[in-house]
């Protein structure tokens, strides 16, 4: 049980099982209820509970196939093969592509800021599989690239130590929070299928890597 009413960073990263440094990315982005008293974060134990009931809650929710138009926020041009055994080229590749959408209007400040996302903390959610995001003033709509690394990419420290070979990268702008998160559970729900990935890493062209991600209604 958290004790006081009051709470600093170290104690809500202790209470939520997460690093300090994670609270307080979460706390600058604007992610979780804090303020600061002067320099320091301080948080209140009420709304750290009610936020961690929501999440939980929203969690436990199975995300609708109808929920995500996936063909409004991906495109046959945003679908790269990628052929780099590491991680940091990889990201970089992939946000090259994702910063040709028009929905993003600074390529630099996606880039710096998948890149410092990623140093934070592993994208990577296990079965092969990563989902670098983030959020920015500067993108005016949610979009995403699918990356198929045609080679392992072994450093993204993943909870399972499965090498990575399936890239989702979602931009998305400061106020689609609420979409922002369902479009991470409608792809992270249907990557946990065995044969789409398998599909896909059998794809042999953009056009049919694009055209599994749009069969919501499969079985695959």
């Amino acid at each position: 049980m958290i004790g006081d009413d009051i709470l600093t960073i170290e104690e809500v990263a202790r209470y939520l099982r997460v690093s300090e440094r994670t609270v307080y990315d979460w706390a600058q982005k604007g992610e979780i209820p804090s303020g600061k008293i002067g320099t320091v974060w301080r948080f209140k134990k009420t709304e750290i509970e009610k936020w961690v009931n929501n999440r939980l809650a929203a969690q436990n929710l199975e995300p609708q196939f109808d929920a995500i138009q996936v063909e409004s926020i991906v495109s046959p041009d945003r679908v790269v093969f990628l052929n780099y055994a590491s991680k940091r080229d990889a990201l970089m590749a992939l946000a090259e592509n994702l910063a040709n959408a028009p929905q993003v209007k600074n390529r630099e400040e996606l880039t710096l800021e998948i890149i410092k996302r990623e140093d934070l903390m592993s994208t990577a959610i296990g079965r092969g599989i990563a989902i670098p995001h983030v959020r920015l003033g500067s993108v005016t709509d949610l979009v995403v690239s699918v990356g198929i690394s045609r080679v392992d990419i072994v450093d993204f420290q993943a909870l399972d130590d499965e090498p990575v070979r399936l890239l989702l990268m979602i931009a998305a702008s400061y106020n689609q929070h609420a979409y922002y998160l369902q479009t991470l559970s409608f792809f992270s729900a249907r990557l946990k299928k065995a044969n789409l990935r398998s599909a896909l890493l059998r794809a042999e062209s953009v056009q049919e890597v694009y055209a599994l991600l749009i069969e919501t209604n499969s079985t695959i």
